[in-house]
């Protein structure tokens, strides 16, 4: 009897205890669900990347770099639903910001323009590393976008700069006196003439 009443308490222990286990699961699920949620929710909101060009110069002479049209692309569509929609994005931007450094215009060719390039890469690149973490700073991702922008912004200023720079007409004369300035090209002055050197005569005779 003593025996059976053992196993009672036991079984009954072992229930209790199963039963604790699940309850303390089910709340650390609750938990970690809710947080994944409060990262979805922050990262979904601030998602908003400038995919637009800020001026009209910038839209008109980017219409023939593709590499730059897929990319604005890319940037304005938003992801929606889940995290891995937002992470499959992420990698998207990524490869699509490295192909910046591909066909380039002419135009805009440019040290300036490469190395505002290169810092939006970086910023992207940053951005997919953080979002494919186990656990996301989200708070560091939406800074991120707004610092992606804020390149964004200046990357497009630079080239609007080069291109109203273009348009400034040379003043009479700038030309001329711009190759001038290349002393490569520079005339030689003949401004006096040099006399010819006479040769002496060594049997005319000498004045005392």
């Amino acid at each position: 009897m003593k025996y059976q009443i053992s196993l009672f308490l036991l079984l009954t222990t072992v229930l209790f205890s199963c039963q604790n286990e699940n309850e303390k699961r089910l709340a650390e699920n609750a938990k970690e669900a809710k947080k994944k949620e409060a990262i979805f929710n922050n990262i979904n909101k601030g998602w908003t990347f400038l995919d637009e060009p800020i001026n009209e110069i910038s839209e008109s002479q980017l219409n023939s770099w593709s590499e730059w049209r897929e990319f604005m692309k890319e940037i304005g569509e938003k992801p929606r639903k889940t995290i891995g929609a937002f992470q499959k994005k992420s990698a998207a931007i990524s490869r699509k910001a490295m192909a910046l450094n591909n066909n380039i215009p002419a135009q805009f060719n440019q040290p300036q323009i490469k190395s505002r390039i290169s810092i939006l890469i970086t910023k992207i690149r940053m951005l997919d590393l953080f979002i494919h973490l186990s656990t996301i700073p989200d708070d560091k991702v939406v800074f991120l976008i707004q610092e992606i922008n804020k390149e964004l912004i200046s990357l497009e200023r630079q080239m609007d700069k080069i291109v109203e720079r273009a348009k400034i007409p040379k003043e009479e004369g700038e030309a001329d006196f711009l190759k001038m300035l290349d002393t490569t090209r520079a005339i030689p002055s003949s401004s006096a003439p040099v006399a010819p050197i006479q040769k002496i005569d060594q049997n005319a005779p000498k004045v005392e």
